[in-house]
């Protein structure tokens, strides 16, 4: 059974790769994503972009765990020598854009919510849920469905991790911030110079040390990456605009970080959004524990993923590695996504089975 579900997934990331499917725009790969699941008579449920399935044995007296991964890409950068939307396999090595972010991750756990879809007497029901726009961290993907989902014990996110498990993920907090002072001449003592004022409080976004430190992260990162001010250079500016990338840890949640800044600093600081949190899940989590047994390593991922919508325990593992995702001539390796699919499956037996 193995081996034609590796098959299938094989054919099923191919099909994929062919199709346009940036962000905003994935209506064809979701309809052959739906179209894949009903041919094998199992019912789904399409919100925008996003299909989402059950086990067929669903029980609402058991809890539910997430199979969860996306199938938007981001736009192929100038440095591609080959079609992205041309999947060929040279050398072992399946190309094509969205191969390995998150195509592969995408396929195999669709092999592995299928693997288990007739499964009866298991500890958990599952529910398989294929989304959009990740790439993006845009409203209409993941965060969208959720409320549809039902309640969710715990999730497994399908992102490339080359099958090792991060156990927490950064979360991220863009900050718009804004010093305002006085305009006037600068040839006369006139004016509240905006820049002198933001200069004291980029500093301190610069030296602030936050006073709990992650085990997995260490400390929270913050970095000022954009600064505006200014019109002509005989005007002393009323408003100097700047940017800062916060990236959250699991020791804070972003509402947490976001009022130690805001006593501190003297500018206007309005955060884009609050959405992208931290996550984790306890070492000693079951699922965690079977990956471990199976010879897989865990650390904390500093990129963020549709994990940082969930409020749920969640894991990120998949085939490939994060190293490819968004480079020019993207690639899976075809026995990664085998070895995910077998992975997978191994790691859940026990859990999904009770033993």
């Amino acid at each position: 059974m193995i081996e034609q579900l590796q098959k299938d997934s094989l054919e099923l990331l191919k099909q994929l790769i062919s199709i346009s499917s940036f962000s905003k725009e994935e209506d064809k790969t979701a309809d052959v994503i739906e179209q894949f699941l009903q041919q094998r008579n199992i019912k789904t449920h399409r919100k925008l972009n996003n299909i989402w399935a059950y086990n067929a044995h669903f029980d609402p007296k058991k809890p539910t765990m997430l199979l969860n991964s996306h199938h938007d890409t981001v736009k192929p950068n100038s440095g591609y020598t080959r079609d992205p939307y041309a999947p060929t396999i040279e050398d072992g090595k399946l190309y094509g854009l969205g191969s390995n972010d998150a195509g592969g991750c995408l396929v195999s756990l669709i092999a592995t919510f299928l693997y288990f879809y007739e499964q009866e007497g298991l500890s958990y029901n599952i529910c398989l849920a294929t989304t959009a726009e990740e790439e993006i961290s845009g409203n209409n993907g993941l965060e969208c469905v959720l409320p549809d989902l039902g309640e969710l014990e715990f999730a497994i996110v399908g992102e490339p991790t080359l099958m090792n498990l991060a156990i927490a993920e950064r979360g991220l907090l863009v900050l718009d911030c804004v010093s305002t002072g006085k305009a006037g001449h600068a040839a006369r003592e006139e004016g509240d110079n905006a820049i002198y004022k933001a200069l004291k409080d980029i500093e301190w976004f610069r030296n602030y040390r936050f006073s709990k430190v992650s085990e997995m992260f260490g400390p929270l990162k913050m970095s000022v990456t954009i600064i505006n001010a200014g019109s002509q250079h005989n005007v002393v500016p009323a408003t100097c605009n700047f940017t800062v990338d916060v990236r959250v840890t699991d020791a804070y949640t972003n509402e947490e970080v976001l009022k130690i800044i805001r006593t501190n600093v003297d500018c206007e600081v309005t955060p884009r959004s609050v959405r992208l949190k931290p996550s984790s899940i306890d070492k000693a989590h079951a699922l965690v524990q079977s990956g471990i047994a199976l010879g897989r390593t865990t650390y904390g991922s500093p990129t963020t993923s549709d994990q940082a919508l969930l409020s749920i325990p969640s894991l990120k593992v998949g085939p490939g590695d994060s190293a490819r995702s968004h480079m020019a001539d993207e690639y899976v390796f075809v026995n990664e996504i085998e070895e995910g699919i077998q992975l997978y499956i191994e790691m859940l037996k026990p859990v999904i089975n009770g033993k």
